[in-house]
């Protein structure tokens, strides 16, 4: 292939492990943490999850200071709150330019390194993990990557434009932690809907060189992120009404575990970052006034760091995303405790 240069085999997942291991306490800290998620996921439980954090992981230090603080803020909230750790190292890009995370390019302001890329989000998650007994989130960009991490992750997101596609399904229905699906930018709720079906099935497929066998998997969810229309407009999905249509929607397709993420930015903020908070409020709310939504809403996503809004890359401010804008400490702190005591 004239287009495509081989620059290097990587290591296998299996040697990168061997390389960067975890210790069994940790990863008795993970599986306990698993089984707490997996509870809320499935109703045994009655609290929520936030899966809250950066947009992108860029910087280690950055990432380890904002975990650290919600672990402090998480023993404020055990009660009614699992926050989870959004620690993203592989980002989409609609057009394929522009920063594609930590795993791309370790440092931001230098070329790609995907050895390097690989090292440094292995070493980021046990860090966060080992640092503040938190077990993490990151996106799968990559299908074929989720091994290198899967003793590490609680909770696998899947891109609205990666939501569609066969492979991404058919490894979810290989993973045993919570996956979530989120509606694609059109805002087709079916399209998700047949990629929570396809995911909850167990099917036979090509993965890594291997031909595996997978049984489904139940935890599999919706994330509803809002959309854009024909006309580029970010249309919101997370009122009332739409929360309703979902739920009949589930019931419909007999799916297992009628669970719900309200993602409460991108195009159901129209990446208005300041308005997370009033949307998780209004979820709330939605909860309180209809059983089926609050049987279904299981969490929030939020976008958060430790400086609200963001940077171009090489502007150096500690804490501020260099992707989409997020809230600041201060306005997280405070959210986190609102949803805790509304919930």
């Amino acid at each position: 292939m004239k287009n495509m240069n081989f620059k290097r085999k990587l290591p296998v997942p299996k040697e990168i492990k061997e390389q960067y291991p975890l210790t069994e306490e940790l990863s008795k800290i993970k599986e306990a943490r698993d089984i707490e998620i997996a509870d809320i996921f499935t109703g045994k439980s009655s609290k929520m999850v936030l899966v809250i954090g950066p947009c992108s992981a860029d910087r280690e230090d950055a990432v380890l200071d904002y975990c650290t603080r919600l672990a402090k803020l998480q023993d404020k909230v055990k009660d009614k709150l699992v926050l989870i750790p959004r620690v993203y190292t592989n980002k989409p890009r609609t057009t394929g330019a522009g920063y594609k995370g930590l795993l791309h390019q370790p440092d931001p302001e230098k070329h790609e390194d995907m050895l390097e890329g690989v090292i440094a989000i292995r070493r980021l998650h046990t860090n966060v993990l080992a640092q503040t007994g938190l077990s993490t989130a990151d996106e799968m960009l990559y299908p074929d990557n989720y091994r290198y991490l899967s003793d590490l992750l609680s909770y696998v997101a899947v891109g609205a434009r990666s939501v569609e596609n066969q492979e991404h399904r058919l490894t979810a229905s290989g993973i045993d932690i919570p996956v979530g699906m989120k509606n694609p930018t059109s805002g087709d709720i079916s399209v998700m809907l047949n990629s929570i079906m396809a995911a909850q099935g167990s099917h036979t497929f090509i993965y890594r060189g291997w031909e595996v066998e997978t049984t489904g998997n139940e935890l599999t969810h919706a994330i509803l992120r809002g959309y854009v229309n024909r006309h580029g407009e970010a249309i919101p999905n997370y009122h009332y009404e739409e929360l309703e249509s979902l739920y009949k929607a589930y019931v419909d397709k007999n799916l297992k575990n009628l669970a719900l993420v309200v993602d409460a930015n991108h195009s159901n903020s129209a990446k208005k970052y300041e308005e997370q908070p009033r949307i998780c409020k209004e979820v709330l709310h939605s909860c309180r006034h209809s059983a089926h939504i609050k049987s279904m809403v299981k969490g929030f996503m939020i976008e958060s760091y430790l400086e609200g809004g963001s940077q171009k890359i090489g502007e150096g401010v500690y804490g501020k995303s260099i992707t989409d804008p997020c809230i600041g400490w201060d306005d997280t702190y405070r959210l986190v405790c609102d949803i805790a005591e509304l919930i």
